[in-house]
C-alpha cells in the first residue's frame, strides 16, 4: 500500500519520477525516530523527513516533533518487541483515564493526526486494538512469543473496511 508519493526529486544527474514509501516504511522511520530521540542524528533525520514533506508528501508534524523521554523509553520496549515478536504487559490509561492491563501482541507502530501509536493484537479483548503512545503508563516485555501478523492487516487508520480495529 502506497501512502507517500512523491513527484519527481532530482538526484544529482538523475531524477526519480516518483518516490514512494509504504506504510511500514513510514512506521519504521518513525519508532527509527523515536529511538533517536532529541540527539544530532534525530534532527538529522528530522530534517530530511521535513525536506520530503515540503515537495508534496503529507504532515509529518508528528515524526518531526521528539518524543517525551519516558515515551521515547517505551517506543524503544515496543520496537524491541516488535522485532523479537515478544508480548507486552501494558498499563494503559484510556481517554477517561481508567487504568488497564492488557497483554499485547505488538505488531507495528505508526502515527495518526498528531499522536502514535501501537497497533497489536489485544488478548484480553481478543482483537486488534490502538493504543497512544502518550497514553501508555508502562511497558514491559515478557519471554512470551507472539504470532506473527501481517502489520498491513493491523492499520486501522487507512479507511479499511471490516478491519474492526478500535482503539484501545
Amino acid at each position: 500500500m502506497d501512502v507517500m508519493t512523491l513527484p519527481g526529486l532530482e538526484t544529482g544527474s538523475a531524477e526519480m519520477d516518483r518516490l514512494t514509501l509504504s506504510a511500514d516504511e513510514i512506521s519504521a522511520l518513525a519508532l527509527s525516530l523515536a529511538h533517536l530521540g532529541a540527539g544530532p542524528q534525530a534532527a538529522t533525520a528530522r530534517r530530511a523527513l521535513a525536506h520530503l514533506a515540503e515537495h508534496g508528501g503529507p504532515d509529518l508534524a508528528a515524526l518531526l516533533t521528539p518524543l517525551e523521554p519516558e515515551t521515547a523509553r517505551r517506543a524503544r520496549v515496543l520496537a524491541q518487541a516488535i522485532t523479537e515478536r515478544r508480548v507486552v504487559r501494558v498499563h494503559y490509561a484510556d481517554e477517561r483515564r481508567r487504568v488497564s492491563h492488557r497483554e499485547v501482541e505488538p505488531v507495528t507502530t505508526l502515527v495518526h493526526g498528531d499522536h502514535w501509536y501501537l497497533v497489536g493484537w489485544c488478548r484480553l479483548r481478543h482483537g486488534v486494538r490502538a493504543f497512544r503512545l502518550e497514553r501508555i503508563l508502562a511497558v514491559e516485555q515478557t519471554e512470551l512469543p507472539a504470532s506473527p501478523h501481517r502489520p498491513d492487516r493491523f492499520l486501522p487508520f487507512q479507511g479499511k473496511r471490516g478491519q474492526g480495529v478500535r482503539a484501545a
